[in-house]
């Protein structure tokens, strides 16, 4: 079963579209939003079964330049 992830991620200034693009040509991605505050964007993923989230997230997410950090949050089931 594969892990659901929540990432924000801090673009650098005036290339958030630019690295939304990039996300979406990874198809990694469940759902996309850009969102206001001190994260530019906000991104539900599934991490395949047996992949380290750290390294799934830094190795699609973390090399896109321009992403200048990153936020994840992990999910659970709540029953």
């Amino acid at each position: 079963m594969s892990q659901c992830v929540f990432v924000q991620i801090r673009c650098a200034p005036g290339t958030t579209y630019k690295v939304a693009d990039d996300i979406a040509l990874k198809e990694i991605h469940s759902e996309l939003y850009s969102t206001s505050g001190d994260y530019d964007l906000l991104l539900k993923l599934y991490v395949p079964e047996g992949s380290d989230v750290g390294h799934f997230v830094n190795e699609n997410i973390g090399s896109i330049e321009d992403v200048q950090r990153t936020l994840t949050t992990m999910t659970f089931r709540a029953f």
